[in-house]
């Protein structure tokens, strides 16, 4: 419903974006200062550089933010989220650890578990190819990420999420936004493909 894929911080309007109210807690991102020259440069090269605008999967958590539909199909094992945007899934296991040693995967492996009625999500396993929004805050290969997704009603659930990097940030931090069931009376998943359009030649 908001603009945090734009920017997850406060921001103003530009061009294809609306101005919007940050999901970081406290509005500060505490990376470190070889990592905030990097994100600097980031934001200067957006409009190219965002994974996103290649039709690169967004990662976790800005899968979740996206402004695109998403579903949740919850088994006894299993939990899987299926988003509009480029066909992504997203499969967390109810059972079992992550796997051992490092991989490399877009949107993580996610692990789940209940505590009362909220469902978290221990996410490991990352590659450092996605970002955090539009405007440039970046992650490295060892962002490990906790969810919590709390029902706020029969149709809100508020998504909470703890992010560590220490290759990136000096401290933990975290976001929060409110998911919003979609009420229309022919609600559902639809076709969204990404394209890359080729640079014009001279």
């Amino acid at each position: 419903m908001g603009s945090a894929s734009a920017n997850i911080q406060d921001h103003g309007a530009e061009s294809g974006v609306r101005a919007g109210r940050g999901i970081v807690e406290g509005n500060e991102i505490p990376y470190r200062p070889e990592a905030l020259s990097k994100k600097q440069e980031n934001f200067k090269n957006r409009l190219t550089a965002d994974p996103v605008s290649k039709c690169y999967l967004p990662g976790v958590p800005r899968a979740m933010y996206m402004p695109y539909a998403f579903q949740i199909a919850q088994g006894r094992d299993q939990i899987v989220m299926l988003f509009e945007f480029v066909h992504g899934v997203r499969n967390v296991f109810m059972t079992g650890e992550h796997y051992p040693g490092h991989i490399d995967f877009w949107m993580g492996d996610s692990r789940g578990r209940w505590d009362g009625d909220t469902l978290v999500v221990d996410v490991s396993h990352f590659n450092d190819q996605t970002w955090f929004d539009g405007a440039g805050n970046f992650h490295s290969d060892e962002l490990h990420v906790v969810e919590r997704y709390s029902p706020m009603g029969p149709d809100h659930i508020k998504y909470e999420a703890t992010v560590e990097d220490p290759k990136t940030f000096t401290r933990p931090w975290k976001i929060s936004v409110l998911l919003y069931r979609q009420k229309e009376e022919h609600a559902q998943l639809l076709e969204y493909d990404c394209f890359l359009f080729p640079s014009a030649t001279r």
